[in-house]
């Protein structure tokens, strides 16, 4: 397994090495890429939006002086708010100070080193083919408390590509360090076919109030990223901000991105787990992955399971329960009792045109029903009743329908114990099959039981 971050062209130049390729070596990679952030056109000056988007392109052009795989390189906004947001961050950027970052009123120290001063300068003057300068002029930049020839510092650099359709380099070209590109849209389309335009981001983000435009936004670009963030008023306060990806995301991003992911939480532990595909009969499969399969053998015991400690109950292991028949009655009494009095189990008379032969019991009748037929009533070694997963109601059961259960252990949780003074237990899953006099499924659903372990007994 190999995980990379960094520049596209080192990620590409390794993912090209010939052990990588021969080999077929897992690689995950997240690039640096032409990120982009979009203002709507709902959001004017005098708005919370625009505010947010403003503080939010400094801080990601000006934080480690812009070296970050996030950092914004393109600025998307409606063509008439152009003048007004060059305004705002020119404003911005001209009093960042910029020098020794341990001094305080520093806002932005230097680049990793003077070639990256180099490259940045160079990368510049490429994009100042197709773009004007807002701000940032190097020869005019200020350095406070360090020697600006010795340091590797750079101004925040603002430019203008009055024509992002015609002249593709910023799109292309990547400044590795405080600078971005502003572009202005005509329409939503535009908006969308910019931020495309990136060939492949880790990250987008939206400002705006309107709803609709974000949703546009989203579902028009998101292919070509591998996280969108929209921020509104209601939401900046919590936000994460553009260049703060969260573990369980995606991030990564195709194209130019690398096609990688974010490597934290679970989604980083499934990704460096072998994964095989096991195929055989149910039971087989029940005995390779001790989780009980659909179909696989199911064993009965003379002892109820309820009656077992943890330790005991064997993965298929399966009461077989004693029927029951469903009465007009009990589901007049469970819509008392439950209140719930939906038509197709109060009501005869009004099911014409409806899936249904006659009044209905309830689902959670069915489910409650059941209970009573696998519980055991006395104390024993299950403390509670965990939760339920997975429940379906599969068939119509009508007044007159007898039903059954199957109850099969499925699988099995062991639990540390907090504290010496814990209960030493696990949690058993219980394959919970309804089913009536043909045999058929009515209701399936899987219920999570806490079952002691015999060293509490």
């Amino acid at each position: 397994m190999v995980t990379f971050t960094g520049s596209a062209g080192t990620g590409r130049k390794l993912k090209s090495m010939p052990s990588i390729i021969n080999n077929s070596v897992r690689f995950n990679m997240e690039a640096d890429s032409l990120n982009c952030c979009i203002l709507g056109p709902d959001a004017t000056p005098e708005t919370e939006e625009f505010k947010l988007f403003i503080k939010e392109v400094v801080r990601e052009v000006t934080v480690k002086a812009g070296q970050k795989c996030t950092a914004i390189r393109r600025v998307i906004v409606p063509e008439n708010l152009a003048e007004a947001v060059m305004a705002a961050v020119k404003g911005r950027f001209e009093t960042n100070t910029t020098g020794d970052p341990s001094l305080e009123g520093v806002r932005m120290g230097p680049l990793a080193s003077l070639d990256q001063v180099a490259d940045v300068k160079d990368k510049v003057s490429q994009l100042m083919q197709a773009c004007e300068l807002v701000c940032g002029n190097y020869d005019s930049l200020e350095v406070k408390g360090a020697d600006k020839q010795k340091g590797a510092f750079f101004p925040a650099t603002l430019l203008w590509c009055a024509d992002p359709f015609g002249k593709t380099q910023p799109h292309e070209i990547e400044a590795f360090g405080p600078v971005t590109t502003v572009m202005p849209y005509k329409n939503t389309d535009e908006a969308i076919e910019l931020a495309k335009l990136g060939k492949g981001s880790l990250v987008g983000s939206v400002f705006t109030a309107n709803d609709d435009f974000a949703a546009d936004i989203v579902l028009g670009s998101a292919c070509m990223h591998g996280r969108m963030l929209v921020v509104n008023a209601q939401c900046a306060a919590e936000s994460t901000g553009h260049g703060s990806p969260l573990g369980h995301l995606v991030h990564g991003g195709p194209g130019r991105a690398g096609g990688g992911e974010e490597m934290g939480g679970i989604r980083g532990v499934f990704h460096y787990m072998q994964r095989t595909a096991v195929q055989g009969h149910p039971t087989t499969l029940t005995r390779i992955t001790n989780q009980y399969m659909p179909k696989g053998a199911q064993h009965e015991h003379d002892i109820h399971p309820f009656k077992k400690h943890y330790e005991d109950l064997q993965i298929g292991e399966t009461l077989i329960t004693a029927k029951r028949t469903v009465t007009e009655a009990d589901i007049v009494n469970f819509s008392n009792v439950s209140w719930d009095h939906f038509y197709a189990h109060t009501d005869a008379t009004s099911l014409d045109g409806t899936i249904f032969e006659g009044r209905v019991a309830h689902g959670y009748f069915i489910l409650s029903a059941a209970a009573g037929l696998f519980v055991d009533a006395k104390k024993g070694p299950v403390l509670l009743n965990y939760g339920l997963d997975e429940c379906r109601f599969t068939k119509p059961v009508y007044p007159g329908t007898t039903i059954g259960v199957k109850l099969t252990v499925k699988e099995k949780v062991d639990q540390e114990k907090r504290t010496p003074e814990d209960v030493a237990k696990g949690i058993v899953k219980f394959l919970v099959d309804v089913y009536d006099q043909t045999g058929e499924t009515v209701a399936i659903a899987t219920i999570l039981t806490m079952v002691k372990k015999r060293d509490q007994a």
